[in-house]
């Protein structure tokens, strides 16, 4: 299964980079997962270097906008890892689980990189998704792809989860929704 979920790597100057993934889970994270990453990343290219992180498990869809498109003007609140000191957990993350990437699979365009729990935790409880969340969510998704996918695919998708966020989402939703648009349209 894929789960969608925020990143934190550490960036060659000891800065915390901040980017959604959608790593291949079987159960629960703490078991192992596999990042998906592309080779042009930072998350790859931090990776390669310093080979730990966390993943994190949130319902800040406005953290998932932002990090998508490059918009995240800051780092949220960030505390060092349990393990790996020079790896950082975001303090407002419902749960968390400090890994060690201890393989990489780099032959293909899509690099696969096998991931081992090292620690893992809880910040706070998870409230959950409501479909507006959803809807941001996989619009942060399809903003990842513009370069990719054509563009009347995605102006279509995009009115579809427009009609969701408007019907059930709130202030958070609407403002997340109407920065993805933005980015979109450019």
């Amino acid at each position: 299964m894929i789960l969608e979920a925020i990143i934190t790597t550490t960036n060659e100057d000891g800065s915390v980079n901040v980017s959604p993934m959608g790593p291949l889970v079987n159960g629960d994270p703490s078991d192992g997962f596999e990042l998906r990453p592309f080779e042009t990343s930072r998350t790859f290219a931090n990776l390669q270097q310093r080979p730990y992180g966390v993943l994190h498990v949130t319902d800040d869809v406005m953290l998932f906008a932002k990090a998508a498109i490059g918009k995240l003007d800051e780092v949220p609140p960030v505390r060092p890892a349990q393990v790996n000191g020079n790896a950082f957990i975001l303090e407002d993350a419902c749960r968390w689980c400090e890994f060690e990437a201890v393989y990489f699979e780099t032959s293909e365009p899509r690099k696969n990189v096998r991931c081992k729990a090292i620690a893992a935790g809880r910040n706070r409880d998870f409230w959950g998704f409501n479909r507006a969340k959803h809807a941001v969510i996989e619009a942060a998704i399809l903003a990842t792809r513009v370069d990719f996918l054509p563009a009347e695919e995605i102006a279509r998708q995009y009115e579809s989860l427009r009609v969701i966020v408007d019907k059930t989402g709130g202030e958070t939703e609407i403002e997340a929704m109407t920065l993805l648009e933005g980015f979109v349209a450019r």
